[in-house]
């Protein structure tokens, strides 16, 4: 297994993981029926950067890294992970938010925020809990999730910098 800086060409193997994702509307606010040139410049573009975790050759998941706000806030990043859904329960979530973590204060952040994770995602809240992510703040029917209505969705926040 190999993270790495995604290039360019990665997306033909990043889409499919993303349109899985996005299109079933569980677990990420992105518009359930975007494009993927839309895809391709919210998860390639805007990013600061880019990783895919590669495993036998295939790209099994990838995460991006940005500043969460600029100005004051400049010191936080935020991130999002995907894994293929071949590929989920193989602790690669967790290999990919260590990596993230380490190359957030390579690139000087000082802290994480995850700004809007879904509070049915019990997975993802159980795993960023166990990596030390503490729940500050809860957003009341804020994720209209498509078989559960308007849920709560959560702000994440771990502080990096010892």
């Amino acid at each position: 297994m190999i993270i790495r800086k995604a290039e360019k060409q990665d997306f033909e193997n990043i889409w499919p993981i993303f349109s899985e994702i996005v299109t079933s509307g569980e677990t990420y606010a992105y518009p359930m029926d975007i494009t993927k040139e839309d895809a391709r410049r919210y998860w390639m573009e805007a990013p600061r950067e880019t990783y895919v975790l590669i495993e036998n050759g295939s790209i099994m998941g990838t995460y991006y890294i940005k500043t969460n706000h600029p100005g004051p806030g400049e010191h936080v990043c935020n991130c999002g992970y995907m894994v293929a859904s071949t590929a989920r329960g193989m602790g690669f979530a967790t290999m990919m938010c260590l990596h993230s973590q380490k190359r957030a204060l390579e690139l000087g952040y000082k802290a994480m925020q995850f700004n809007f994770v879904a509070s049915s995602n019990e997975i993802a809240v159980r795993l960023w809990n166990r990596l030390g992510y503490e729940t500050v703040g809860r957003l009341p029917k804020a994720f209209n999730h498509p078989k559960l209505g308007y849920i709560e969705a959560f702000v994440m926040f771990k502080w990096l910098d010892q």
